[in-house]
């Protein structure tokens, strides 16, 4: 596969691009992102689905910048897919030769049933872990739904449920009970399905979710992976469904959405009302992400390995030169927590957080040694993207800013309060980090020394004098009942 690529993807709101770099055979960052509201399906519903001129001379000049920025990142792989804007239209083939004519651009419309999993396999792949959830993303012109258990993708549909589609069909407040009655025959779909969480892609789903997290003061600036309760959902669509423009302002709904959110909404209420969802989570990736890693992920059946991480490999590819000690680290601290966990009540879950945290704390240094601790806190709550839950993230971006030196303070612990373990948890797996940074501050080629731990006692056994490890481990803040002696 290319080092870059670019997937366009062409949907009936908008058309998008993402333009992505490899760091090794799974890793990848994201190099651009741009988009265009070109309102492709505007007042084609009202004209026998056909496409009108304009909205397709507005989606043919997008596309042209499009390939500019493209050519500028020397990306080697273009992939451009259309969704139900075009496989609707019964002129679809006009603008398919205008855009092969002008542009020298090849577009792939793919089915529904693709478009959903497409999607579906980039939350999959790029979220938390889920069972029994249910992916929905809400377009201009049709909706698309799968199930999602783990990596594995099952039941995917498609239905001509769509906010420019239900904008045109249905757009007088009088026609309400006629778009539910519309909406309701085509949700029979769903019929015997079992789902106890959403899992929202697409601009419809992202404007609810932001302003959910604006109006909740969520600590975290991260829409990718930002969940809530159904609860909170239908409230917010019960207030958006009553609300004037000045209204949605407030509620927190950007002025562009303003003419389609209330479709939107309406559709996601009554799959709130057919199902028995209990928790959302918000997917800041779809199709074209699913295009690419349908690309990316060919020979292994779209899964990424088990147990692996494109972020974690991302960071570790483009920000720590020196793996050796990333490598020293991980191990050192993996000891420690399993020799001291019991004794200082950790829950092992946490092993695997503060194992990324040790194998990434060196990220900041290539930066800025003085500062390392700043730039690592940074781009691992930036960087850590993929696969996380926030309160993953927070955890570990948090452990790399305090390592090797004073215990989180209150004020950072009282901000990011809602997202973090409780502060004993917090402080003992602070110490470890500090405490396997100190270990290793004469970086030795390999471990020299043993641990052995009783009673809240850890030895540590060599036949160096690890002189600066010593008075390394001195400084540190202490945690209660913990001592360690050389």
């Amino acid at each position: 596969m290319a080092k870059r690529v670019a997937v366009i993807d062409i949907g009936s709101n908008s058309v998008r691009l993402v333009v992505y770099e490899k760091t090794s055979r799974f890793a990848f960052h994201l190099l651009n992102e741009s988009k265009s509201k070109v309102r492709l399906s505007e007042n084609a519903y009202q004209n026998d689905g056909n496409l009108q001129e304009i909205p397709m001379q507005r989606t043919i000049d997008a596309l042209k910048d499009f390939l500019s920025i493209i050519s500028s990142y020397n990306a080697r792989k273009t992939l451009c897919v259309a969704t139900s804007a075009l496989r609707d239209a019964p002129n679809k083939k006009k603008f398919l030769q205008r855009v092969k004519k002008e542009l020298k651009l090849n577009i792939k419309i793919i089915n529904g049933e693709r478009e959903a999993y497409l999607g579906a396999i980039a939350c999959a792949n790029l979220l938390p872990s889920q069972k029994d959830a249910l992916s929905i993303d809400i377009g201009g012109g049709s909706t698309e739904m799968a199930l999602i258990n783990d990596k594995n993708v099952s039941n995917t549909l498609s239905i001509n449920l769509g906010t420019v589609r239900m904008k045109e069909l249905f757009c007088d407040e009088k026609k309400k009970n006629e778009a539910i009655e519309y909406i309701d025959k085509k949700l029979e779909a769903l019929d015997g399905l079992k789902a106890s969480t959403l899992v929202g892609i697409g601009g419809t789903f992202r404007a609810i979710s932001n302003a959910i997290m604006k109006n909740k003061n969520h600590p975290l600036n991260k829409l990718h992976a930002f969940s809530y309760s159904s609860t909170e959902l239908d409230e917010l669509i019960s207030s958006i469904m009553k609300a004037d423009e000045t209204e949605l302002k407030d509620l927190g709904i950007k002025s562009d959405r303003f003419d389609i959110i209330k479709p939107g909404a309406l559709i996601l209420q009554r799959v709130l009302k057919k199902l028995s969802i209990t928790n959302v989570i918000t997917s800041g990736v779809g199709v074209r992400e699913g295009a690419f890693l349908a690309d990316l992920l060919r020979g292994s059946k779209d899964k990424f390995p088990e147990h692996y991480n494109s972020s974690a490999r991302y960071i570790l590819d483009s920000h720590i030169s020196e793996k050796g000690i990333s490598n020293q680290l991980n191990s050192l601290v993996k000891k420690l927590f399993d020799i001291t966990h019991e004794h200082l009540g950790i829950d092992a879950s946490y092993r695997k957080d503060l194992s990324i945290a040790a194998k990434l704390y060196p990220c900041g240094n290539d930066i800025h040694f003085f500062s390392k601790n700043k730039h690592s806190y940074y781009i691992l709550q930036s960087a850590l993207e993929y696969g996380f839950t926030h309160n993953q993230i927070t955890l570990i971006s948090t452990l790399c800013k305090y390592a090797k030196k004073k215990l989180p303070s209150s004020a950072h612990i009282q901000k990011y309060s809602k997202l973090l373990p409780e502060q004993k948890t917090l402080n003992a797996l602070s110490y470890l980090l500090s405490l396997s940074v100190s270990l290793v501050a004469h970086r030795p080629r390999n471990i020299d020394f043993k641990l052995v731990f009783n009673d809240g006692v850890l030895k540590i056994d060599s036949t160096e004098s690890l002189r600066l490890c010593r008075e390394s481990v001195n400084k540190l803040d202490t945690i209660e009942d913990f001592k360690v002696i050389f």
